[in-house]
Parts: C-alpha cells; sequence; structure tokens
C-alpha cells in the first residue's frame, strides 16, 4: 500500500542499539516496550483530538454540465443566430429562420409536432410546465403535470407569443419552439450558417448547459473507494481551493491507452468561485471517508519496533522519554496525520518527531 512506501521512506532511527523504523503501521502494536534515547536529530509535535479524512488524489477538467445538440424544426433561411459563449435563458429566443424567432424553452422530450387545443401527450406536459415556470400562467390557472392542452394552455401561450414577437395564434406550431434540458444553456458551437437554408432535422448549435461541473477519469479499479455525496476540495489552476461534492459515478468502465476508467461527476458547492473557465485542469481531493473526534498524531511520528508492533515516543512533564503502544485507524493524506489508540495516550501529551 502507498502509506508502506511512505512510512518507510521516513527512515530508521537508532536508540540504545535498537532499530526503530517508521514503516508499514498496520500491524498490531507490541506492549511492554521500553524507552530508549535517540541519537538522531528530533523535534516535538502533540497528540490532537478531532476529525480526520481519507481523501484520494485525482486529476480532473473543470467546464459546465451537460452537452445538448438544439435541433431545428423550421424549414426557410437562418437570419439570426446566437455567438459562441452567449448565455440564453428559457422562453427567450434562440435564433431566426425568415426572420422569425424560435424559442428556447425547458424540456427533455424533443418536439415532434404542432401542439393546438385538444392535444394530449408528454409534450403536452411540459409545456405546460414551461408555461408555468415562465410566469405565463399560474399553478392554479394551469396545472403543470397536465398533459391536456387546454383554455389555459392556449391563453398562457398566446401571452408567451406576444413577448418573443410571434403572431398570437395560442397554438405552438412546429418550428416555433425548441426544447433543451436545461432553464439556462451556453452556446458551444455554432453549425448553421446565417443567410443559408435549413431544414427541419438540422442541427444548429451545440450547448451546454451554465452549471459548473469537474468530470474525473477515475482508474475503475477505485470505483468503490468513491460514492455519491463524497465531499470534495478542487484546487483550481490558479491555486485556490472550491469546495464540491460528487453528484455521479460512472458505471460503464471504458479502455484507453492510459488504462480502465470511469467518469466521475463532481458539482461545486460554489460555483461562482470557480470563475469561467472551460476545459480546465485542476485537481481533485476526494473525502472517502472521515473520523470523527479521534486522537491523531504526525505519520512520521510512528515507530515500528524491532520486535513488532508500533509506537509513539511520548515526552513527559519532565522531559522524561517512554514509548506508548498504539494501533493506527484512519490516514489523512491532506493533514499528514494517522488515527491511533492506545493505552496512556492522550490529548495534548508532546510526542517525538523527526526535526524538519
Amino acid at each position: 500500500m502507498r502509506w508502506t512506501a511512505r512510512l518507510a521512506a521516513a527512515g530508521a532511527l537508532v536508540a540504545g542499539g535498537v532499530w526503530f523504523l517508521r514503516a508499514d503501521p498496520f500491524a498490531a502494536p507490541v506492549a511492554n516496550t521500553t524507552a530508549a534515547h535517540s541519537a538522531a536529530r528530533t523535534g516535538v509535535a502533540q497528540v490532537t483530538k478531532g476529525t480526520l479524512s481519507a481523501r484520494t488524489l485525482q486529476n480532473g477538467t473543470l467546464g459546465y454540465a451537460g452537452e445538448f445538440q438544439v435541433v431545428n424544426k423550421a424549414s426557410g433561411t437562418v437570419t439570426k443566430l446566437p455567438a459562441v459563449g452567449q448565455v440564453i435563458n428559457a422562453g427567450k429566443v434562440l435564433y431566426r429562420v425568415d426572420g422569425k424567432p424560435v424559442m428556447l424553452l425547458y424540456g427533455a422530450v424533443p418536439i415532434y409536432r404542432s401542439l393546438s387545443w385538444g392535444t394530449e401527450g408528454v409534450d403536452v406536459r411540459q409545456l405546460n410546465a414551461a408555461l408555468v415556470a415562465l410566469g405565463y400562467a399560474t399553478k392554479d390557472e394551469l396545472d403543470p403535470d397536465s398533459d391536456y392542452f387546454g383554455r389555459a394552455t392556449h391563453n398562457a401561450l398566446r401571452e408567451l407569443q406576444d413577448k418573443v414577437g410571434l403572431e398570437e395564434s395560442g397554438n405552438l406550431s412546429l418550428g416555433q419552439a425548441v426544447f433543451v434540458a436545461a432553464k439556462t444553456i451556453r452556446v458551444l458551437k455554432v453549425n448553421a450558417v446565417s443567410g443559408a437554408q435549413t431544414a427541419a432535422g438540422t442541427v444548429v448549435l451545440q450547448a451546454s448547459s451554465t452549471a459548473r461541473q469537474v468530470t474525473v477519469e477515475l482508474n475503475a479499479g477505485q470505483q468503490s473507494q468513491v460514492a455519491v455525496g463524497d465531499k470534495v476540495i478542487i484546487t483550481l489552476p490558479n491555486g485556490k481551493a472550491v469546495p464540491g461534492v460528487v453528484s455521479d459515478v460512472g458505471k460503464v468502465a471504458t479502455t484507453s491507452d492510459s488504462g480502465t476508467t470511469i467518469e466521475v461527476k463532481i458539482r461545486p458547492t460554489r460555483p461562482k468561485q470557480t470563475g469561467s473557465l472551460d476545459k480546465a485542469p485542476v485537481q481533485v481531493s476526494i473525502v472517502t471517508d472521515t473520523a470523527k473526534d479521534v486522537l491523531s498524531v504526525p505519520v512520521n511520528s510512528l515507530l515500528a519496533l524491532a520486535g513488532g508492533g508500533y509506537a509513539v515516543e511520548v515526552v513527559d512533564t519532565g522531559g522524561k522519554h517512554r514509548l506508548v503502544g498504539v494501533t493506527t485507524g484512519l490516514f489523512d493524506d491532506s493533514e499528514g496525520k494517522v488515527e491511533v489508540t492506545g493505552d496512556g495516550l492522550a490529548e495534548g501529551q508532546n510526542i517525538v518527531v523527526p526535526a524538519s
């Protein structure tokens, strides 16, 4: 394990002719140890009490969640298009064909037919929900869960059409709107050309949501170490740290030259602090386990005893040194500490560590 190599690298201390090695901390402690004075340069640290977190450090990419293709349903000449990077809200004009606006509406079901009084279906339900969400009808006036196109839908749609500059027909003709599964989109790529002919079924542009997201290609063998809800620290290219949480852990592995990986998605909990960089490299520290209200010591204070077992060297009041056998628990990579338990070990005690 990585901690075996790390601890072994800390080196050996010679004390009274007996070798003490800072090495693998997972064996059981040995009782009845005796104190010895080290000839090596040392310093003093304290036994502390609090919360420790185990972490896995990964490389990630900061960007935006979701990617959508906007499929046009109108035929004619493209007369206006959004710019790459432009942010557009649902209920607004996305582009124009023959000078007529095509609206952006929120919904997961692509529009595939004209909708009018008496129409029923899932597409009508998402239209009703969109009209209520945009404020063109209240829930008392129009049930957002209704899949029926009635008077309330007709009246609310007329108001929306008037707002964006369409004929107030109260019917949603095919080509007047596109539904995208994001309430606000950010234009990534424009496929259409202003002045060119377009037809139904043509991809006009590609977009993402405006929600910030970090993607990590995690080694498939580490899948069990990460779970939805795990807390995360994201280190941005400028060195700033931003908190986040794991929102999705992929279940389908992908094999490439770099190995077999799964995709892990992370949602920054303070998205404004991530700025506006897209496809930016970041470092992600994922909290995989937490131990609360435990005693801990610096990792380099651990002593592997010649006869087996592990200990820390406690400095009592008056300067007397003694070894206390310990059992290790959770390692906190970020703090360089390890959870320990042992008879006679208490918060605030001074312990010996290698001099820095």
